[in-house]
């Protein structure tokens, strides 16, 4: 299994279909570029905020919640309300694929710098992923797909069709050590105990499973490196359905 690190919580699509009707016919949802580029939502008055760095933005949707900071100071919360029914593509995987990030060395943190590097491409590559999250406010957060707060270093996120759903795990794996300045100085072995608290659209199958390791800039650093092998081993009554 590979670990990968996020900085809030992610979507719950599996068994929805979305869409919108047109002329009295069910129609796909707006994809990414429709949404994003050619503008077909503007003016309806559904906005909450407006991002200045579209990148952020953009790793906001993958992560499904998190913390917006405005001009005056305030921090409101943003939490998953919908996804558009598209289903999620991954732009590391297109990169990779097209020889532009070499798989050894694929992270958050170096994907977010190929972007920063080639504004030109930027807007066709996030394209490429047609799935939208769409978010609300909320009192606290972030919240896990169980709609419960997810906790820094102790919530996971995986496969809702295959792993139970708020189950117990003990987990094997390694974090990034960093230095001062964010750059990865190598790897620290960890075991602890963590609790199923999440899903997304990027996290399918048994080899997938996502840490929250908080938020703030110290946690994006180490969720950006984070993508490690790993073992979890559910814990699970044994003969539940044996009366006691």
């Amino acid at each position: 299994m590979t670990l990968s690190g996020v900085a809030a919580g992610s979507d719950e699509t599996a068994g929805k279909i979305s869409g919108r009707v047109e002329a009295e016919r069910f129609a796909p949802y707006y994809t990414r570029r429709e949404i994003d580029h050619a503008g077909l939502l503007r003016g309806r008055g559904f906005e909450i905020a407006w991002a200045k760095d579209p990148i952020e933005l953009f790793f906001l949707h993958i992560q499904g919640s998190g913390i917006l900071r405005l001009p005056n100071g305030t921090r409101l919360h943003i939490g998953y309300a919908g996804q558009n029914g598209r289903p999620y593509r991954s732009i590391g995987r297109l990169l990779i694929d097209e020889g532009k990030i070499s798989q050894s060395e694929m992270s958050m943190t170096r994907l977010r710098r190929h972007l920063e590097e080639h504004p030109e491409q930027r807007d066709e590559i996030m394209a490429h992923n047609e799935s939208y999250v769409f978010f609300r406010v909320t009192e606290a957060g972030p919240f896990g797909s169980l709609n419960v707060p997810v906790t820094s270093g102790r919530s996971i996120a995986t496969d809702s069709r295959l792993f139970p759903k708020g189950a117990p795990a003990l987990m094997y794996s390694e974090s990034p050590v960093l230095d001062g300045a964010g750059r990865l100085m190598g790897w620290r072995p960890f075991v602890r105990f963590v609790l199923n608290q999440d899903t997304g659209g990027a996290i399918r199958g048994f080899q997938r499973a996502d840490l929250y390791m908080g938020s703030g800039d110290d946690a994006g650093a180490h969720a950006g490196y984070m993508n490690s092998p790993g073992k979890i081993y559910f814990l699970m009554l044994k003969n539940p359905d044996r009366p006691s």
